[in-house]
């Protein structure tokens, strides 16, 4: 539970620090999310699918940091239209999750 607050803050004290503010929730959300999840998985099913899931947890976030980096650059420094770009980006997140998944599993 030490560990887990201890993320938890870190994220917050993340999502405060940057700009904008709407950051800081999800930022904050995330990991009490995926902690929960996580916690519930082990009291369901065991350790093993627990450590699957955390696994896969990370592939998500690697495939979305990916995607969000992409997205941002494109619309605040080429100044592009969001539709578009969300919606290309969408794929571009898709072939990297499948491609972490192949490496991965």
């Amino acid at each position: 539970m030490v560990i887990g607050g201890t993320v938890v803050s870190g994220f917050a004290i993340l999502g405060d620090l940057l700009k904008p503010k709407c950051f800081a929730g999800l930022f904050g959300a995330a990991p009490s999310v995926a902690l929960a999840s996580l916690y519930l998985a082990v009291k369901r099913h065991g350790t093993t699918y627990a450590s699957l899931e955390g696994r896969w947890m990370i592939v998500g976030a690697v495939a979305f940091f990916i995607y969000a980096s992409v997205v941002s650059r494109l619309m605040i420094r080429r100044k592009w239209p969001a539709l578009p770009v969300t919606g290309a980006a969408l794929l571009l997140w898709l072939g990297i999750a499948l491609g972490l998944y192949g490496l991965v599993n």
